[in-house]
């Protein structure tokens, strides 16, 4: 299967660079990638960085990583550089291929992207979606995704938006919670900082143990609940009047609404 020789990035935020840090990290040439953005000042060795769009040039992936508002003025830039074989991988939150499909309207092998910043070190719960691309198509974008974490292709465009809310926006409401137990912890009498690393590694390992166990999340907290034991006994407030479900859908939903609204924002535009 042919793999990427030439990957073009337009935006090179903390998205992109923890994609590119983790694509180095699996192995990928770094003289693969050129990344343009006329704020950054580095970048890792041998990726090339440039202010400006290079003129002239061909590239066989083209990833949108800007914020979606700069798509209408970034959009005319690219069309140099943006041919028909030309894959476009875009991550741009709330931005429909309808939309991505009228700025580059010589471009038909449109994918878009939903990664978090896991990415960096490997772990990122990655979904795409594309319309119209073939399996070769499909694997040659999918292997390169999946040296960030997992890849995942979804049914419909229409699930983008709850992906964006518990994968992309996920991460965010994890550290949160993680801060939360800390603060709690050093509220007990724990030194903050110690608190901090207990907090971080309890979560690492935690997560470790829900991805390599055959057992759900919902059976491991009955494994670390012994009937009238301290877990249950916290988990008893978490649980009680099933606040804690009702918290996080109501924190998802609110992620899921506003990608759709950026979305209609961002089809106006288009």
């Amino acid at each position: 299967m042919q793999e990427f020789r030439r990957i073009l990035i337009v935006g090179f935020g903390n998205m992109a660079g923890a994609m590119v840090d983790g694509w180095l990290a699996s192995g990928l040439d770094p003289s693969t990638i050129t990344a343009v953005d006329p704020q950054r000042k580095t970048a890792p060795d041998g990726v090339r960085l440039l202010p400006g769009i290079p003129e002239g040039e061909q590239f066989d992936l083209l990833m949108l990583a800007v914020k979606p508002q700069m798509l209408g003025e970034i959009a005319p830039t690219l069309q140099s550089v943006a041919g028909p074989e030309t894959m476009l991988l875009s991550v741009l939150a709330g931005v429909e291929i309808d939309t991505l499909a009228q700025h580059f309207p010589r471009m038909s092998l449109i994918v878009r992207l939903m990664p978090n910043l896991a990415a960096a070190v490997r772990k990122s719960a990655n979904s795409l979606y594309s319309r119209h691309l073939d399996n070769d198509r499909k694997d040659q974008i999918g292997d390169l995704v999946a040296r960030l974490g997992n890849s995942e292709w979804l049914a419909s465009e229409g699930q983008f938006h709850a992906v964006t809310a518990l994968a992309g926006s996920g991460p965010g409401f994890v550290f949160r919670f993680i801060e939360a137990l800390a603060q709690g912890g050093a509220q007990l009498g724990i030194d903050a900082e110690a608190a901090t690393r207990i907090a971080v590694q309890m979560a690492e390992g935690a997560a470790s143990l829900a991805a390599a166990s055959d057992d759900s999340p919902a059976e491991l907290a009955k494994k670390v609940a012994s009937p009238g034991g301290t877990t249950q006994a916290g988990l008893n407030v978490l649980e009680g009047g099933d606040a804690l479900d009702r918290l996080v859908k109501q924190c998802l939903e609110a992620a899921r609404d506003r990608s759709r609204e950026m979305a209609g924002a961002n089809s106006q535009k288009g």
